[in-house]
């Protein structure tokens, strides 16, 4: 078996991180303590010990422990899984489905879920790895308590690989252990897995450095669909937008290690310099451009560079967002009054019919007018006073 499963607590007690879940005042201890457990979300990053709760959970209240997978199971095994809960009703035994990576299985396999839990005959505890408010159909939601769970900390890291350390009979320094900790990203299971590799790689007793680095696989969380995705490219936009070229070249190339497609971020940088620059230094717009295209071109790693390079020259030019405003001013005006008619005297008049119609009349040419410039309205007669580009108006 696994260090990791091995080592994989089975009481509160034995139970690392998670202090505001699981602490004296923790919700979830209230919960637990009391015995009346609701149907639940566990929303965190991997190994932060959802599973692993669930299954403690299950074993204090003494119910009858369900675990599928959305992954691979679907509504043939929730329905075998309701006729064993049917079942445990009449003995009055309480039936706890875990289901791993809810956000996996679509609207009409979540939809099947709402009558049982609803009605209690299951409690359904679902892991989840991203945002429940986009991957949990609100009818389900409405019927669970999210609890979110965090990533580890090194101290809490620290703790387990103590234990497997005791379990392997293996000894290592505390800066070591502080290394291989700081190396696991929060992630117990890969830091357990890390100590156990390096148990393997070598007969000394003591476990060195030098071997954790034979034996790690450095990675770093990221899908290009869900909340770290979102979270980065938020993170470069509001760091180029406070001037922060350090910051916004951090996250970029955070978000290219991770794997991210160089034309994506781009894209989002060729937005940023319309919707934050604009015409306080054109230029902005059109590097973003070039950049785009060399991006095209050269492809990864190649490109990224250029990436680097236009994210400083955005993040020190002057910010200026009258443009995004203005636009979002004439949506909102659009939105609200619909199809307000196009002042007469500024309609295309092609035909004669159009003319005899009034179509075009009283048009002033301002290329005709010695200033070069006519103050005849463009805009619908309901509109007439409006100006996008005021601010504060």
């Amino acid at each position: 078996m696994p260090l990791a499963s091995q080592l994989r607590p089975k009481t509160l007690e034995e139970f690392i991180g998670q202090e505001h879940l699981t602490g004296e005042d923790g919700s979830l201890r209230i919960l637990i303590d009391s015995g009346k457990i609701p149907s639940m979300i566990f929303w965190g990053p991997p190994a932060s010990g959802k599973t692993t709760l669930a299954e403690i959970i299950s074993k204090t209240v003494f119910s009858d422990f369900i675990r599928i997978s959305a992954v691979i199971d679907g509504k043939d095994t929730l329905k075998k899984v309701i006729t064993t809960a049917k079942a445990n009703k009449d003995y009055r035994r309480l039936t706890i489905l875990f289901v791993d990576e809810i956000h996996r299985w679509n609207k009409a396999q979540q939809d099947a879920l709402l009558p049982f839990v609803e009605s209690g005959e299951i409690i359904l505890i679902g892991a989840t790895t991203e945002n429940p408010s986009f991957t949990v159909i609100s009818p389900l939601l409405s019927r669970t308590r999210v609890f979110v769970f965090n990533s580890h900390s090194p101290e809490n890291i620290i703790i387990a690989l103590e234990r497997g350390l005791k379990t392997l009979k293996r000894k290592m320094k505390k800066t070591t252990l502080a290394y291989l900790a700081d190396l696991s990203n929060g992630d117990m299971r890969f830091a357990l897995n890390s100590l156990e590799i390096s148990a393997n790689l070598t007969k000394e007793k003591e476990i060195n450095k030098e071997v954790i680095e034979k034996s790690i696989q450095r990675f770093l969380r990221y899908d290009k669909k869900g909340d770290e995705h979102f979270n980065i490219i938020s993170a470069i936009h509001k760091s180029l937008r406070s001037s922060n070229a350090t910051a916004g070249v951090y996250w970029i190339v955070r978000m290219l290690e991770a794997g991210e497609d160089p034309l994506y971020i781009a894209r989002r940088l060729l937005r940023f310099a319309s919707e934050d620059i604009g015409n306080a230094n054109p230029n902005a717009l059109l590097l973003a451009n070039v950049v785009f295209d060399t991006c095209q071109k050269l492809g990864i790693p190649e490109c990224n560079t250029a990436l680097v390079q236009l994210a400083e020259y955005l993040a020190k030019s002057p910010k200026n967002n009258i443009s995004y405003i203005a636009a979002e001013k004439a949506k909102q005006d659009v939105l609200k009054y619909g199809n307000l008619p196009v002042p007469m005297h500024i309609r295309n008049a092609p035909t004669k019919l159009m003319k005899d119609m009034g179509y075009g009349k009283g048009y002033e040419y301002d290329h005709n007018l010695p200033s070069k410039k006519s103050d005849q309205r463009c805009m619908p007669e309901k509109l007439e006073k409006r100006d996008y580009f005021e601010i504060g108006k």
